[in-house]
């Protein structure tokens, strides 16, 4: 029996749209800006696009011309301590070229552009299958790269021009650079308080079944005192001002958790973050996609969720998914609210497959208000949840 996962959508109306063919020249899976966030160990399935991108990155180094610069996966990662990387990322067939570089200040993209990033390891030949980092080195696998905690590195995977097939990545990273993994530690506490009397801003993560800790990666974003990526399972800060802040977390064999906070300096805070495993049925939610009311365009707000769902589709490649649109309205199914549903669920398909998702892999089907979370809704957040998109990992 196929295995269906739930990921829900909700649509909040706003009157802003913005230009598709922008969000593909920035997020596509073949440049550098739309590289795939790693933030763990696990064994990832990533596909080629078969599309030449629109960036020159690599002209600025001569030495990379043989790279085939027409169809590429890259791939953004940031060492969560001192450590060393391994990796394999191979092909079923042809070859893989790999070039890894090393962020110099912050902007590891416009460095690349520029030629000021450090290239830390580079395999231009053409004929292995598979690439990678170890302790020993064979055809296409490099020593390992020892790296610095918080450091930004950016790696490349090149193959023949227009192949859409896929490339398996198996990715560990050795904490202290030993030649043995470390075992995966129940929890895992990080403490950033630099004033032990201070108020105490707390997150925890959770499994949301068990309660038991979980290690994962949250990203913190909207307070310069807290803004980072940090891995672990509790975790503690002093906050310097009031403010709203962003948090996003990802762990290994469970569905994404975002959400929005208010934090306060005055008052200590604790915040569950509690994550569902990833199994037949489960359903995630996911909020902020937003249309202009009445058709499909698609708002600037919505861009970072339409990210994250393409990077979750691109990190497991071997998913092929269903795009449901739905809509609030009064009454019976109406042939207006039927298209609407249609056409959103098309526009969400249409941003995928411009930013690097294999079309194959997708179908797109409208419900109109035929399907409603909510059969009376009385209260606004009612009617927003029935107005959704819901995407059907089979």
């Amino acid at each position: 029996m196929a295995k269906i996962l739930f990921i829900t959508f909700l649509f909040l109306l706003t009157p802003y749209a913005f230009s598709q063919k922008s969000v593909k020249n920035s997020h596509s899976l073949n440049s550098c800006t739309g590289g795939i966030n790693i933030f763990e160990d696990g064994d990832f399935q990533l596909q080629f696009t078969g599309k030449k991108s629109s960036e020159k990155a690599l002209e600025a180094y001569p030495s990379l011309s043989k790279i085939n610069s027409e169809n590429l996966i890259w791939v953004t990662y940031i060492a969560p301590k001192n450590g060393d990387l391994t990796f394999t990322a191979s092909k079923k067939k042809g070859f893989v070229q790999m070039v890894i570089f090393e962020q110099d200040q912050k902007d590891i993209c416009g460095e690349i552009a520029e030629g000021s990033a450090e290239i830390k390891r580079v395999y231009i030949g053409k004929e292995s299958s598979m690439v990678g980092l170890d302790y020993s080195v064979d055809a296409g696998v490099m020593y390992s790269l020892s790296m610095k905690e918080g450091r930004k590195y950016q790696l490349l995977f090149a193959t023949e021009s227009e192949m859409k097939d896929k490339l398996y990545l198996q990715w560990r990273f050795i904490v202290g650079g030993n030649n043995q993994p470390q075992a995966k530690a129940e929890s895992q506490i990080v403490d950033r308080r630099n004033d032990d009397f201070a108020p105490t801003f707390k997150i925890v993560v959770r499994d949301k079944e068990t309660k038991d800790p979980i290690i994962a990666n949250i990203t913190i974003e909207g307070n310069k005192s807290l803004a980072g990526m940090y891995m672990g399972s509790d975790f503690m800060f002093n906050v310097e001002r009031n403010s709203e802040v962003t948090i996003k977390c990802n762990a290994e064999g469970y569905f994404l958790n975002d959400l929005v906070e208010e934090v306060s300096s005055f008052d200590d805070q604790e915040i569950v973050l509690e994550l569902e495993r990833i199994s037949a049925g489960k359903s995630m939610l996911l909020e902020e996609i937003e249309f202009v009311p009445g058709t499909s365009n698609i708002t600037s707000a919505s861009e970072p969720k339409l990210r994250r769902l393409k990077d979750f589709l691109a990190l497991n490649a071997s998913l092929e998914v269903e795009i449901q649109g739905h809509v609030f309205a009064i009454g019976d199914n109406s042939h207006a609210a039927q298209k609407v549903s249609e056409a959103r669920a098309k526009r969400v398909m249409k941003y995928l497959i411009e930013n690097g998702i294999d079309k194959s892999r997708l179908t797109a089907v409208g419900y109109g208000n035929t399907k409603p979370i909510y059969e009376e809704p009385k209260f606004f957040y009612e009617e927003q949840a029935n107005r959704r998109v819901e995407i059907v990992v089979k």
